[in-house]
């Protein structure tokens, strides 16, 4: 089994958010023991954002709010899909709280929904989401 970042990288449908983890220097981090559990946005939920944005986040003068955001996709633990599924809201690493809302057995994080969930991972778990989170 590999690590968060190793099996990102190797699903090859996060080149995104490996590239902005890169960025943001959470490489080695989320290499770390962890547990994490991560909301992983799909590089088609990049995709829908502004044009510009990403390009504009992962230039070294924006890395401040670059770690914010990708923080706010990280929950300490490794929370499976059956707990994430009981909860209304989860902290996340950076801080904020994020609304958790399970609607006709689907399951939202903030705005986003979990489109492939319980991506197992040596330092913990993988929830795949369909838009990047934003934190207020």
């Amino acid at each position: 089994m590999a690590d968060i970042i190793d099996t990102a990288v190797a699903a090859g449908s996060f080149k995104t958010l490996a590239a902005a983890v890169g960025a943001a220097g959470l490489v080695e981090t989320l290499k770390g023991a962890g547990p994490f559990t991560v909301f992983a946005p799909n590089d088609e939920a990049f995709a829908k954002l502004p044009a510009g944005t990403v390009e504009s986040l992962v230039k070294p003068e924006n890395k401040a709010k670059l770690v914010s955001i990708l923080t706010y996709h990280v929950v300490a633990g490794k929370v499976l899909a059956a707990e994430v599924m009981k909860v209304t809201s989860a902290t996340t690493v950076n801080g904020k709280p994020v609304a958790v809302v399970v609607k006709d057995g689907t399951v939202h994080i903030g705005a986003s929904t979990v489109v492939s969930a319980d991506i197992i991972c040596d330092n913990g778990v993988i929830h795949v989401i369909d838009s990047v989170l934003l934190p207020a």
